[in-house]
């Protein structure tokens, strides 16, 4: 039991430091992203030799080493997605009276290049984990790019809590995608279907010999997957999600402070919650405020 305690405080530490840290690095002035992708780019470097390395390990370090990995790629992602990297060929707000399948393709095209490089890299861990008994990293990004769509097509349909204030100013034209509204008919189906997926893997881990590969990983799945749900939750609920971050947001406004004193003149880092920018349009007529999500480590 102690182990079991032990791995899922391990999986929401690594999950909740990897989201604040990615908050904090995007919050910093645009000059210092380069050195940011830098960095991030020799962790994913490495990364991906731990996925490639720990497929072969049949052991609790192999588990926790691929985990790890997984988290780290996805955060590669995440990251360069919310510095306004590697986003997609559209970067312009939703056109006034836009709606149905042509405001869906314009959505999908403002992270078009994100989504394919998700893709190419799922291909890559695939081949790296090919035929070996560890793929543990795989499926941890995989979970993770899941849950990202599922939390992307929400907003888009609508739900009640947006957290705008983690969104980058830079991005603020998404904001003319998404809408407010209480509820919509995915959410059922996606907190649902994740807490099915979250409850069945938790079984896997039961049945599982204590101290393998097979147990550990299914802990730190299902661990990662109820984080993703009760992400979810926090769309609809009355709940403060920025409490969780709340040590990285105060950092991020003291970055930007700095910037501004020392006479550099940036962006500034995130909205103000519930103050957008970029002036939002209805894409319904009944639709009077969009938003966008957080960008968290799984979505």
């Amino acid at each position: 039991m102690q182990f079991t305690l032990a791995t899922i405080a391990f999986a929401t530490f690594l999950w909740w430091f990897s989201t604040g840290l990615i908050f904090f690095l995007n919050a910093r002035p645009a000059h210092t992203f380069r050195w940011s992708m830098l960095a991030g780019s020799v962790m994913l470097a490495a990364a991906l030799y731990g996925i490639w390395y720990s497929a072969g390990l049949e052991s609790v370090a192999g588990a926790f080493v691929a985990f790890t990995c997984g988290l780290v790629i996805w955060g590669w992602h995440t990251m360069s997605y919310y510095m306004g990297i590697i986003t997609g060929p559209r970067r312009q707000p939703c056109p006034p009276g836009c709606r149905g399948t042509q405001r869906f393709r314009h959505a999908l095209a403002t992270s078009l290049y994100h989504e394919l490089a998700i893709v190419a890299t799922v291909a890559l861990l695939l081949g790296l984990t090919w035929g070996q008994p560890n793929t543990l990293g795989l499926w941890t990004f995989v979970l993770l790019w899941l849950m990202h769509v599922s939390a992307k097509l929400n907003v888009f349909l609508g739900v009640r809590n947006l957290n705008i204030e983690f969104i980058p100013q830079r991005l603020g034209y998404l904001t003319t995608y998404f809408r407010n509204k209480p509820m919509n008919l995915l959410f059922p189906v996606s907190v649902t279907g994740g807490t099915i997926v979250t409850i069945l893997l938790a079984q896997q881990a039961g049945v599982a010999e204590p101290g393998t590969l097979q147990s550990t990983g299914y802990i730190l799945l299902a661990s990662l997957m109820a984080l993703a749900v009760i992400e979810h939750w926090f769309m609809i609920l009355p709940i403060p999600a920025d409490a969780l971050w709340r040590w990285s947001l105060k950092a991020a406004s003291r970055t930007a402070r700095a910037s501004s004193r020392s006479g550099r003149m940036e962006t500034p880092a995130y909205h103000n919650k519930g103050k957008p920018e970029v002036p939002t349009r209805a894409a319904s007529s009944d639709q009077s405020a969009m938003k966008t999500v957080a960008p968290s480590a799984n979505g």
